[in-house]
């Protein structure tokens, strides 16, 4: 099969250098679905989003008494964003990142990445599959936060690195700041990732994407609520947006 390549993709000159990070390909026999039907999904997911808002508001209140966690998750946070508002911005680093990123969900999807580019003005994967998830995964994805924990898994794992625990928040702290602010921060410029799929389905897609690395980050690192109950928030909040919307019209 061929790949498709798209074109490149500039943002506004007072943004600083253009950013294009594209995942470039897919099977050309594979049907589009139109952006007037994933407008229609992303509509209709909006309760969705709200309800993730409202049980996010749930689980930062019962994780709120974990000192020894979230204190050295907001220290990192904070350190990268003094970095991030003090010095040159490690534009390479997130470019690599977000192209992995792509590169990572087209392995999980069974593709292939057939070319890689990333450099501190853009990127791009050639790819032979692609969908909504693999072309919009680096917005929602933190891939460097989820290193740590892999190497840190592995580490306490052979080592019994319990003693390392608040080295552990601070560098997720700071690895999650990292993805949000850079994130934040190349959107300012126009993204193929996100025309491809049309504003309204991205925005739905990455909002519920980070706020469900949250909604499940959180009560595996603080232990104080599991993913039953915060699921079984999850359902009767978005319920209850429902029932008041209907009662709206």
């Amino acid at each position: 099969m061929g790949d498709w390549f798209a074109p490149e993709v500039n943002g506004a000159n007072d943004l600083g250098p253009p950013i294009s990070l594209a995942a470039r390909g897919l099977f050309k026999n594979n049907p589009r679905v139109p952006k007037w039907v994933k407008m229609i999904v992303a509509v209709l997911l909006l309760p969705v989003c709200a309800g993730a808002a409202l049980t996010l508001g749930k689980v930062m209140r019962a994780c709120g008494s974990a000192d020894l966690t979230l204190v050295p998750i907001l220290a990192g946070a904070a350190c990268w964003v003094a970095i991030y508002l003090l010095l040159p911005k490690p534009m390479w680093l997130y470019v690599v990142g977000h192209e992995l990123t792509h590169a990572v969900w087209v392995w999980l999807f069974g593709g292939r990445v057939k070319k890689f580019k990333a450099s501190a003005e853009g990127g791009h994967v050639i790819v032979d599959k692609t969908n909504f998830l693999i072309a919009l995964a680096p917005y929602f994805f933190p891939l460097y936060v989820g290193l740590i924990v892999a190497l840190f898994a592995a580490g306490h794992l052979i080592w019994n690195w319990q003693s390392y625990l608040v080295w552990f928040h601070l560098l997720v702290g700071a690895a999650y700041a990292f993805h949000v602010t850079l994130t934040a921060h190349v959107l300012k410029t126009r993204q193929s990732d996100i025309t491809s799929q049309g504003y309204l389905f991205s925005a739905v897609v990455i909002f519920l994407g980070n706020i469900l690395v949250l909604l499940v980050g959180l009560p595996l690192l603080t232990a104080k609520v599991d993913l039953t109950t915060m699921l079984g928030w999850w359902f009767k909040d978005t319920g209850e947006v429902i029932l008041r919307l209907g009662k709206m019209f």
